[in-house]
């Protein structure tokens, strides 16, 4: 299976006993849209119902915190995705939240991980049929594991400012990564990380939401200043559209990238770590 597969190849496979389809739609609160109340109304066929909202450390004060292995372990059975399973992950948000899926997915140790492309907008243009109501499948066994190594927190950013041995990047857009957009979650500081690099995860996407090809990904990268050659720490907002930065450099065989979780919402939110305004400057 590809990392990124077409409508028409998802049309073909889903009636296939080792697939799983799972709707990751997830949305912003000022989108003022509920998530799962859309996919009951209107799903690709087959395809269960992944609550990103729900996969959380309900105990962090950070905002969308990964949850434990276990907890993710335990929905991923409930939702009938074991070991085994060929999964693809498709959205209908703005934020690209299959990425975030993919990226639990696979550091919790699924092996078969895909991206539907253009997601459930292009299944909807291709006049695909959508079924309504939830499904549910048979639970499966889901191996608990997990590999923090694609993981960096605060304190590791900070040194790395020092060090410089990773390449932050900041999929805001430029006007939050600038300063000059106030941010959307109170007490959080406008601005980004000092030496960090803006590339907006929208510059990831063709106009139809479509991925962009190749050689399209390698440009947006280094149109943003961005070494592909050099280790990567992917941020953004709150951890979910910095996993598109990551799925992007996935498609381009690169996997010395790294997710800071916490991301703004917690660096900004803490007066004692530094801060910049401005933009920077690609090269």
């Amino acid at each position: 299976m590809d990392k990124l597969v077409t409508c028409a190849w998802l049309a073909e496979e889903m009636a296939a006993s080792d697939l799983r389809i799972v709707d990751a739609s997830w949305h912003l609160p000022d989108a003022a849209r509920d998530a799962r109340a859309e996919y009951l109304a209107g799903h690709i066929p087959g395809a269960v119902f992944m609550d990103l909202g729900d996969l959380v450390d309900a105990a962090s004060p950070v905002d969308n915190a990964l949850p434990s292995a276990e907890k993710f372990a335990s929905r991923m059975q409930s939702l009938g995705l074991g070991d085994g399973s060929r999964i693809v992950l498709y959205d209908d948000s703005a934020v690209k939240s299959a990425a975030r899926a993919w990226f639990m997915l696979r550091m919790f140790g699924a092996q078969e991980v895909a991206i539907l492309d253009g997601g459930l907008a292009r299944w909807k243009a291709e006049g695909r049929p959508l079924e309504a109501g939830e499904r549910q499948l048979r639970h499966r066994h889901f191996t608990v594991w997990q590999d923090r190594r694609p993981l960096r927190d605060k304190t590791q950013v900070l040194a790395n400012i020092a060090s410089r041995a990773e390449q932050l990047l900041d999929a805001r857009g430029a006007a939050r990564f600038a300063g000059t957009q106030p941010e959307p979650r109170p007490g959080v500081s406008p601005g980004h990380v000092p030496g960090s690099l803006n590339v907006p995860y929208t510059a990831m996407f063709n106009p139809d939401g479509t991925w962009k090809d190749k050689q399209g990904l390698r440009a947006a990268f280094e149109a943003a200043g961005v070494d592909l050659s050099q280790p990567i720490i992917a941020s953004c907002g709150s951890g979910v559209t910095a996993c598109v930065l990551l799925f992007a450099l996935h498609l381009l065989g690169i996997e010395r990238a790294s997710l800071y979780d916490g991301s703004w919402s917690e660096w900004g939110a803490d007066p004692a770590l530094p801060k910049q305004s401005g933009v920077v400057a690609a090269g």
